[in-house]
């Protein structure tokens, strides 16, 4: 059986949900993984919503680990720094010790992980843009989208290497953003410079909101199918580099059927 890691902060709904759709799909059978254990971030009493979050857990059946960053002293540098995350993520393998996960999904993990920790455990992320896409926040991709006028986006998984937000694709789909609904949308603002959008709608843009609404569309499937995928021996990570069923390596590999047809409810 193939075996999951699970990291996650808590900290929200999303989280949350995230769990739920993994779980379910695993009693459905339709990922055929185990999770093999959920590492928290946060411990019981931190706040209410990591509360709600570990009972979640703890009503699946899944072992947790729990490791509060907020109680967390590490014996030099300050919280957050990198002495104290090289620290806080030592103590962290040291409780996970035992388990073995065939990977690890960061799935609403609110901390940097350290470059002890993504070179022990194989770990993915999510990034809300397609390979060669905008980096930073999805805030920031989505306003670069606008300002370079790009034509489609995406949203990928990407492997956590000791570079912050620069390991290799691993997963990936893709969608059009131009075309109905969209062309109404960059139709108004035609003529605006990037500064102008933002100072009179900011966020609120039309054009920004449904981008960020498509995406979201993919990432909690895209998550889900990454497993799938995984679980199935179709791609897999070997020398902290994306491989096909083969072993050929590949720059990612694409899901983007598979997440259309979620998508359109196929």
């Amino acid at each position: 059986m193939y075996k999951l890691g699970w990291f996650s902060t808590g900290r929200g709904g999303g989280s949350r949900a995230l769990l739920t759709r993994m779980h379910d799909e695993i009693e459905k059978g339709n990922v055929k993984a185990k999770i093999e254990f959920v590492f928290c971030s946060r411990e019981p009493g931190d706040a209410e919503g990591s509360d709600t979050f570990i009972k979640l857990v703890e009503s699946y059946h899944i072992p947790i680990v729990c490791l509060s960053s907020k109680r967390f002293k590490a014996s030099g540098g300050e919280y957050l720094s990198p002495q104290w995350r090289l620290e806080y993520d030592r103590e962290a393998m040291r409780r996970l010790k035992g388990y073995s996960p065939d990977l690890c999904v960061l799935a609403g993990y609110m901390l940097i992980v350290g470059p002890e920790m993504c070179q022990h455990y194989k770990m993915i992320n999510l990034h809300p843009a397609a390979p060669g896409g905008p980096t930073g926040t999805w805030q920031e991709v989505i306003w670069k989208l606008i300002e370079t006028k790009a034509t489609e986006t995406g949203v990928m998984m990407h492997l956590v290497t000791p570079e912050l937000d620069k390991g290799p694709p691993v997963t990936y789909c893709k969608f059009s953003i131009r075309g109905e609904p969209f062309d109404k949308h960059w139709e108004e603002i035609k003529g605006l410079s990037l500064k102008e959008i933002k100072a009179k709608q900011g966020e609120d843009n039309p054009l920004f909101k449904i981008i960020r609404q498509e995406g979201m569309k993919r990432e909690l499937p895209l998550i889900v199918a990454t497993v799938k995928a995984f679980s199935e021996g179709r791609v897999r990570i070997e020398n902290w580099k994306a491989v096909d069923s083969k072993g050929t390596p590949i720059k990612a590999y694409s899901l983007t059927t598979e997440i259309d047809g979620v998508v359109k409810g196929k």
